[in-house]
């Protein structure tokens, strides 16, 4: 009972930073979104709760993501197709995150966090630009159009997502072996009780 309730709290916790930090984080923007700082307490929760923990606050960081109006340049194109990706790209990303830890935690911690904060935005990414291609493909192309760029891949890859990709990525590199002191310090209060 007092290890669920425990969970419960922290859990809780960790809903709190991704929706606080989503919400900082809308004003950062590298090109025409805003970055994610949620990346990091995702892995934190998902590594020290699971990989349910991971799905959970990935899809905590969608709804943010909807409700801050953040994608609001896509829901005007095609509400539903954003909302499916918005919320899958942060479910998948939390529970891929979640996945990768598990699968390297018993050989070495700080590869796993590391792995695992290199695989969220790898995923968060990747299915943005799924999405984009599956939902937003003609506006998309205008928009490469009206930025003078003849292939929407590239803009894709370098307008739309580029500069956030890179900063996402270094940041969750960086801050991988903080996340490892945090989850162990975790897990030690979680073996007290």
């Amino acid at each position: 009972m007092k290890q669920n309730t425990k969970k419960v709290v922290g859990l809780g916790l960790f809903t709190a930073i991704v929706v606080v930090l989503q919400l900082l984080g809308s004003v950062i923007k590298f090109g025409p979104f805003s970055v994610s700082l949620v990346l990091i307490p995702i892995v934190v929760g998902t590594a020290i709760y699971g990989v349910g923990a991971g799905a959970w606050l990935g899809l905590v960081f969608g709804v943010t993501v909807l409700a801050s109006g953040d994608a609001a340049a896509f829901l005007t194109v095609n509400a539903i197709g954003t909302v499916i990706t918005v919320l899958l790209k942060g479910t998948l990303a939390g529970t891929f995150a979640g996945l990768v830890y598990k699968a390297l935690e018993r050989f070495n911690k700080y590869l796993a966090v590391i792995a695992a904060a290199v695989a969220c935005p790898v995923m968060n990414t990747g299915v943005f630009l799924l999405g984009c291609q599956l939902f937003f493909l003609d506006t998309v192309k205008g928009w490469a159009a009206a930025a003078g760029m003849d292939n929407v891949g590239t803009y894709m890859i370098v307008g739309l997502v580029g500069l956030n990709f890179v900063f996402e990525l270094v940041a969750n590199i960086v801050l991988g072996p903080v996340a490892v002191r945090i989850i162990n310090i975790g897990k030690k209060e979680n073996k007290k009780v």
